[in-house]
């Protein structure tokens, strides 16, 4: 076959099976949007991130800072230096102006009275005279001239509902009255990320928020003209009180963003995570679509043998229609993606996960990512088909030819066995042994088991799924079930790609539930009493620790205990505590004390899994850095088990207070006196919380199921964004069905011929994609709660699987079989009986 015929026939073969290959070039279009969308999304996400800091500091050329360290979370608020630093550094040779800093936790009231809620800081701060040193700019208003007057970033007034000239408090935690004077803006956006931020002038901040005038944060610089940030950092480092440190403004700026791409580089391994389920189950579809047009296609390709056609052009004529159909779906693709993108910015920001960005970022390298892989997958899925139709004998176009293998190999069932067996092994070792890298492995193995074994469990498992057809639905339910057996290679194919989707659904319902039952289970087993107040899901934010004194003294309550939270250095190692006075936080907590007593307030304690990893005992000395830098030593008293409400360090109020002027409470515990009423006591405690930014009130059930809310918002995204899996998973479905359908085109209109009427040809049809898809919502559901299980095992979390999350799951997987069977059965009721009977 020559050359020019020969690409004739590739142009022939691809416009003649347009219709059956539609349905593949819409699951690659889908896999490389979704791909797409997620790489955009992350690069998008980083560019805004750049831009910020950019912001920050681009008239910033020096900053004088505590060089103490005590949290690697970004935008965390150093310790306090000597104010003596200004003075300092001023009289520099080099410096043009010097600016103190002084900054620490300032949270607005909106007009309802509450604080106004923010994911990021609620930070309060001197307003920076200096233009070119000040990232924030007044675009409404003025700035602040007396200790009372404030301004707010844009996005802060709008969430609270204020304007220029409102009266509104700001809590320091102490109550605050200020009067709104000005607006600002974060370079062109409302704010820095989803921080909020109020600015006093220096005198407001000394007089209410960091009283006193011998302390700063920080001093930022900005150098005279001709002389370079790092001579004049270097000028000003010998200057520099104990304590201290100079860092450029480029200096700080990589090292903040180094933070950010942190925890910016598991988001996006999470988005790719999710690009990849949607390229996976996409293969399968395409796999399978191709595997059953070459096997009705195996007369013609024996007959262009007998023409001449040698085995390579077979293999490329085959391989050629995957590549075209990769290419014009990967074109495609890239294309949606940026509509993608757009989609799911607004689906984090619906799950209240924001993201701040002026435009989508589209960057060379998410190009050459997604372009080769859409043209791989297709290309890999299509192979296995395409080697299958080279090794088509020309004497298979003189004799009627089995469409496919009626059953799987004897040695497939046995390496399938043995591959399930191995991978079963891996799990449940993993499992056992608390190895995240043999359970990994054993999932990945499951995985190969999936398509190895599926054709061999598709017969028997379509039987089962199709029982109650046959039973309830009469001949079409039978023929139904019949035609799902018939070919068990066919249904394993279509059934894999919904398996694969089900099952990381499943798997991460499993996951996400076991971690709220951890969660749930570890709070319940530590708190017993009746009353909560809680300051809400923001870890930076806060209320006036006084909040616990003044609810212990009405008349309801036995005892109260607030807790706070903070940051310090462990040894070497960055850690959290919790704040609190052990003594009234033994009495609403059963902490479950192994050694020594919490009968003191200035009792330093430490949970059992901490005091195991570094040997400590009561009576160990512990040294602890703060964030200003100044060290104490601190001896154990008492070792706890019960750490799901404490953390692994618990220190006494009093000593953090020393070190800490702006101590906050996230939570308060109440216990009641007996006989007093539950509803009197709440009533009573949210009026005296309401000064305080009205921090909510909940009762024991409410809190405990308020810890576990991010995940149910992490869960809703995850469902939302592996939809597309399943969407591509029923486009498989419906594509093998289409296929089916033509292929079985003579024996629709024989079935016509002998009284099948319209309607049970529909209904037939219908079945076997709810047969095809029960089997792969089966499936996937029990290999999401296996590898669920394993997972949660390995990571020391109790398994918990939720069974009305998971009968959702498998009602709308036979919703999606009658879904994805809507079309093929639509057709193969309208074929005309006679034209049907004389089809080839």
């Amino acid at each position: 076959m020559t050359g020019p015929a020969f690409t004739g026939l590739i142009v022939k073969e691809l416009w003649g099976h347009r219709r059956r290959l539609a349905g593949s070039l819409v699951a690659v279009f889908l896999g490389v949007a979704f791909l797409t969308g997620t790489l955009v999304l992350g690069d998008t996400m980083a560019k805004s991130i750049d831009r910020f800091f950019a912001n920050a500091y681009a008239g910033t050329d020096v900053t004088v800072r505590n060089a103490t360290t005590v949290t690697d979370m970004p935008g965390q608020l150093r310790g306090e230096i000597d104010g003596s630093a200004v003075d300092r550094v001023r009289a520099v040779a080099g410096v043009a102006v010097a600016e103190p800093v002084v900054q620490g936790s300032g949270q607005v009231l909106g007009v309802d009275g509450k604080i106004i809620e923010s994911d990021g800081p609620r930070i309060a701060g001197n307003w920076i005279t200096d233009p070119e040193l000040n990232a924030y700019q007044i675009v409404e208003g003025r700035a602040p001239r007396t200790p009372d007057e404030v301004v707010i970033n844009r996005a802060t007034a709008d969430r609270g509902k204020l304007k220029i000239g409102d009266r509104t408090v700001v809590l320091t935690p102490q109550r605050v009255p200020v009067t709104l004077v000005g607006i600002t803006k974060f370079g062109e956006d409302d704010g820095f990320g989803d921080t909020s931020f109020t600015a006093f002038t220096l005198e407001g901040m000394r007089k209410h928020v960091i009283p006193g005038d011998d302390k700063v944060t920080a001093v930022t610089i900005r150098a005279a003209s001709g002389v370079s940030q790092e001579t004049l950092t270097e000028r000003i480092r010998p200057v520099l009180p104990p304590g201290a440190e100079a860092v450029t403004g480029e200096e700080l700026a990589a090292q903040d963003r180094e933070r950010v791409d942190q925890f910016l580089g598991i988001f996006r391994t999470a988005l790719a995570a999710f690009g990849g389920v949607a390229l996976l189950v996409a293969a399968f579809s395409i796999h399978n679509t191709f595997a059953i047009t070459v096997a009705q296609r195996t007369r013609e390709s024996a007959l262009l043998r007998v023409v001449g056609a040698s085995r390579r052009q077979i293999l490329t004529l085959v391989s050629a229609e995957a590549v075209a159909i990769g290419a014009i779906a990967t074109v495609a693709g890239l294309a949606g993606g940026i509509g993608c993108a757009a989609l799911l910015k607004l689906l984090f920001a619906s799950f209240g996960m924001g993201l701040v960005a002026q435009g989508l970022v589209i960057s060379l390298g998410t190009l050459l990512i997604a372009a080769p892989v859409g043209l791989v997958v297709t290309l890999l899925s299509a192979l296995g088909p395409a080697l299958r139709a080279a090794k088509v004998p020309p004497l298979a176009a003189l004799r009627e030819v089995a469409a496919e293998r009626p059953g799987p190999s004897d040695s497939r069932i046995v390496i399938g066995s043995v591959l399930a067996a191995v991978a079963v092994g891996g799990i449940v070792w993993g499992a056992l042994t608390e190895s995240m890298t043999m359970a990994g492995a054993g999932a990945v193995m499951c995985l190969i088991v999936m398509v190895v074994l599926g054709p061999v469990v598709a017969r028997p498992a379509a039987m089962i799924a199709g029982a109650p057809a046959a039973r309830w639905r009469g001949v079409p339910g039978v023929l139904a079930r019949d035609n799902a057996t018939r070919s068990p290679r066919r249904t394993a194919g279509a059934a894999t790609a919904l398996m694969v989707g089900v099952g990381v659904v499943t798997l991460m319902t499993v996951f996400a539930g076991s971690l709220r039952a951890s969660v749930e289970d570890g709070v319940a087993g530590s708190f017993h009493g009746a009353l909560v107040v809680n300051a809400g899901s923001n870890e930076r934010g806060g209320y006036n620790p006084r909040v616990a004194d003044e609810v212990a003294r009405l008349p309801q309550v036995e005892n109260a205990a607030g807790l706070g939270q903070g940051a310090v250095r462990v040894g070497s190692d960055n850690a959290d505590v919790r704040i609190a006075d052990p003594a009234r936080l033994g009495k609403v907590l059963a902490l479950d004390v192994a050694a020594g007593s919490l009968a003191t307030a200035d009792t330093f304690a430490v949970s059992q899994d901490a005091a195991d990893d570094h040997r400590w005992r009561v009576g160990s000395p512990v040294p602890v850095t703060f964030a200003d830098g100044s060290k104490q030593t601190f001896t154990i008293g008492a070792i706890y088990r019960n750490d799901d409400v404490a953390g692994d360090y618990l220190m006494p109020r009093t000593a953090w207070s020393a070190h800490n002027r702006q101590a906050l409470d996230r939570v308060t515990f109440i216990e009641l006196k007996p006989g007093a009423s539950a509803a009197d006591a709440h009533k009573a405690i949210e009026a005296l919380v309401k000064p305080y930014g009205t921090p909510e009130v909940q009762d024991r059930d409410a809190y405990i199921a308020s810890q576990s809310e991010e995940m149910n918002a992490f869960l809703g995204i995850v469902y939302a964004m592996l939809a597309l899996a399943i969407i591509i998973a029923l486009l498989g479905i419906a594509n093998t069905l289409a296929l089916s359908v033509h292929e079985r085109t003579r024996e629709l209109g024989l079935l016509r011929a002998v009284g099948a009427t319209r309607g049970q040809v529909r209904s037939m049809v219908r079945w076997e994609s709810v047969i095809v898809a029960l089997f792969g919502t089966a499936g996937g559901i029990g290999l999401g709660i296996l590898l669920g299980w394993a997972l949660t095992r390995a990571l020391g979390n109790p398994f918990a699987a939720e069974t009305l999350a998971l009968s959702i799951i498998a009602l709308v997987g036979a919703l999606a079989g009658i879904l994805a069977a809507i079309r093929p059965a639509r057709r193969a009721s309208r074929l005309a009986a006679l034209t049907a009977i004389a089809a080839p």
